[in-house]
């Protein structure tokens, strides 16, 4: 019975990814749809995100006394990475609720209502991302090999996010205020995880329970650190890994044994 759930989940992920071509056309046409008529398009986002590092990153640096070579590209990176990880989180709970219609009506694999979500929100993150770099110029930083590394970190982190979202989704289409507890929980995390503000800035035992426990900091550090030109840790990669095992893990046994009856919450 276990293995003819899981089938079923991975059976509709692959005729998912199979149509890859319909993922990749449905979320060009939500970011055209979103910001149709507008000149800058999707780049008042990134406007917007640039302004509001600069604030911060003036306004927190003086705080917490950090130099702004090393506390602002820090900050960027964060932000940058923090919605894009929070904009798949709070999308995903709705990814199944939004595409209602298109259920009802066409028999599409419900996994490429997840994959188009992701897939918009990551065309968001490379118009977002073009700040990085920019930063690194106002403060005379120069960007290094390490670089590279944060590729297979992006990578694996959008493995951990697509379950979250998968999860979610399914969740949520039954449980409708869930996605509001996650809204809430998602701005305690926000404080909680370093982004406007340094790990070195807190004690040691303090970071035993911000950062050691906190599974979103680890998934921003195997992104981040290697941008900043310094090696992730051996336990934010491990931490990752065992996340998107487990995850995955529970993932396909719920969507697998629900599957069928979204369309009947929705």
């Amino acid at each position: 019975m276990q293995k003819q759930i899981v089938a079923t989940a991975v059976g509709d992920i692959v005729a998912a990814v199979r149509r890859i071509h319909l993922v990749g056309m449905l979320g060009w046409q939500d970011v055209r749809q979103r910001y149709r008529r507008s000149v800058l398009g999707p780049f008042w986002l990134t406007i917007s995100m640039g302004v509001m590092i600069g604030t911060i990153g003036l306004v927190f640096g003086q705080i917490f006394k950090s130099p702004l070579t090393e506390f602002l590209p820090f900050l960027a990176a964060g932000m940058i990475l923090w919605a894009f990880m929070s904009s798949i989180v709070l999308e995903g709970c709705d990814c199944f609720i939004a595409a209602d219609s298109i259920i009802k009506q066409l028999p599409i694999p419900l996994f490429v209502h997840v994959l188009r979500m992701v897939w918009r929100n990551t065309l968001i993150l490379a118009h977002n991302i073009v700040i990085f770099p920019l930063v690194l110029l106002a403060v005379g930083r120069p960007i290094g090999w390490l670089a590279l590394l944060a590729i297979p970190g992006f990578l694996l982190a959008v493995a951990n996010l697509t379950w979250v979202a998968l999860l979610l989704g399914v969740l949520c289409s039954r449980y409708r205020d869930l996605s509001q507890i996650v809204a809430s929980l998602l701005q305690v995390l926000f404080y909680l995880t370093p982004i406007m503000w340094m790990p070195s800035s807190i004690s040691r035992h303090a970071g035993s329970y911000l950062l050691d426990l906190n599974p979103l900091y680890h998934l921003l550090s195997i992104v981040r650190t290697p941008l900043l030109n310094q090696l992730p840790s051996q336990a934010d990669w491990g931490v990752s890994l065992g996340l998107c095992v487990v995850g995955w893990i529970a993932a396909l046994a719920l969507y697998g044994r629900y599957k069928r009856r979204v369309a009947y919450w929705l």
